[in-house]
């Protein structure tokens, strides 16, 4: 079975970016980019492991991060060259005992919003191919330009916009490089290019790119990639057996009507210890004190909290102006400063048992809208505690996450919209499923989304 290694190449300057420092290392969105890069890979069930290349100046930050993030599947880290080809050659070099056992993907360390499936669609392909790029179809119209005159304008439907990863057959990369070291005019940004021109006879296969997997290059790239990162979500959270979770302890806030109903009941159905508060029960999520004592009640009979899950929520459909003060406070109060209370007394459980915690939002998070402006934005702020968490308890093995459910068949749902037709809402049991399956996982910090298609 050959190993996947992933090669981060993060040696770049950035001469064009205009800051001190190389723009891997800026932080964005509460993590180096690099950080968010390496945590894909980290996190890709068939990457095996991962090489860094990078300027030997920066060989302790990396080694620091490995310590802090406990990337685990970092086993080497590598200087880089002067040239993006004299970093590829470092790994190249690095793992060329191993080239018929070992396949590369070279992964710009600038490009932190590349996701799981292309990373899993180039892996596979290499089981047909010895290279693999990845590209999306060009919007633009491409001209050439000659002394700033068109010299043509290629059809546009035969170009392609190229991205990273690139992978290949380690043997493969291996001879196309040995052959380009032997040519006295060679030049080349790229390594698919390097086989192109040195391995004619190999084919290269495309893999579909994504607009989001965009490329850190210039200082404007900034404010996007953070936005972008912000707002990133994901639906794949793997395919392990609810089964899984039999005889862990769930608490569940707003458990007793809506999504968090659907949640206890599949939760009891797989035998899970489920323990449901609501304002049934006389909880208040608004009271720090009644929140303290259920999860104390819990834990004395249980002696641990694997799971919080809070699904506590408000909706007023509103003018803002038509709002009373008290609907506006009341919204604040249970939708965000409730999520607060759970978040903060729930620390020291979910810290023993290295457990997760589960917060809601909204697809109204992205943007705020009329008539939804205080429920939207409480909703937007859920998901800004969540990545802020997420970074915060990492080390302590805490694991937070936040379920976006689109138009879901609720009473909240109902009091506010009506009737609507059953076939363009989400049912509150898919939703439990969902949110469920996420406890399964490894991942921290994401925006799950729960789509009606």
């Amino acid at each position: 079975m050959r190993r996947n290694i992933a090669v981060i190449l993060a040696g770049g300057k950035s001469v064009r970016f205009g800051l001190d420092k190389p723009k891997q290392f800026i932080k964005v969105a509460g993590k180096l980019v690099i950080e968010h890069t390496l945590d894909v890979f980290q996190k890709h069930e068939l990457i095996d492991e991962i090489a860094v290349v990078v300027d030997k100046k920066y060989f302790d930050l990396i080694e620091q991060l490995v310590d802090k993030n406990g990337y685990s599947k970092i086993k080497k880290i590598l200087s880089g060259g002067r040239e993006r080809y004299e970093s590829s050659l470092s790994a190249i070099y690095a793992y060329k005992e191993e080239k018929e056992e070992v396949n590369l993907i070279f992964h710009d360390s600038v490009r932190p919003l590349v996701s799981q499936k292309i990373i899993e669609e180039c892996i596979k392909k290499l089981e047909e191919y010895n290279a693999v790029d990845v590209a999306i179809n060009s919007s633009d119209t491409i001209i050439e330009v000659e002394k700033n005159l068109i010299r043509n304008i290629p059809d546009r439907n035969k170009l392609n916009r190229g991205q990273t990863p690139q992978a290949f057959k380690l043997a493969t990369i291996y001879e196309a490089y040995e052959r380009a070291m032997q040519d006295p005019d060679f030049k080349t940004t790229d390594d698919c290019g390097v086989v192109k021109k040195y391995l004619p006879e190999e084919k290269i296969f495309v893999v579909k790119g994504e607009e989001k997997n965009i490329k850190l290059t210039y200082i404007e790239d900034l404010y996007l990639l953070e936005k972008l990162i912000q707002i990133k979500s994901i639906t794949d959270i793997g395919s392990m057996p609810l089964s899984a979770l039999s005889e862990k302890v769930i608490v569940i806030l707003g458990g007793n009507s809506g999504i968090g109903e659907a949640i206890s009941k599949l939760a009891r159905s797989i035998n899970m210890k489920v323990y449901c508060y609501s304002k049934r029960n006389n909880i208040d999520i608004k009271k720090a004190t009644d929140i303290r004592q259920i999860f104390q009640e819990v834990y004395e009979k249980e002696n641990i909290i694997h799971y919080i899950i809070n699904t506590a929520g408000i909706l007023y459909k509103n003018s803002f102006l038509n709002m009373s003060y008290e609907e506006i406070f009341e919204t604040v109060d249970v939708n965000y400063k409730g999520s607060i209370i759970v978040a903060k007394e729930s620390f020291k459980y979910l810290k023993e048992s290295n457990g997760s915690l589960i917060f809601f939002t909204s697809s109204s998070y992205t943007r705020g809208r009329a008539f939804y402006g205080v429920y939207s934005s409480s909703k937007s702020a859920i998901v800004n505690l969540t990545q802020a968490l997420s970074e915060e308890w990492y080390e302590f093995g805490i694991k937070v996450n936040c379920i976006n459910p689109e138009r879901t068949q609720t009473p909240m749902r109902i009091k506010n919209f009506g009737f609507e037709a059953p076939d363009t809402l989400l049912s509150p049991e898919t939703v439990a499923k969902t949110t469920l399956k996420s406890l399964l996982s490894h991942m921290s910090g994401e925006i799950i989304d729960v789509k009606i298609r």
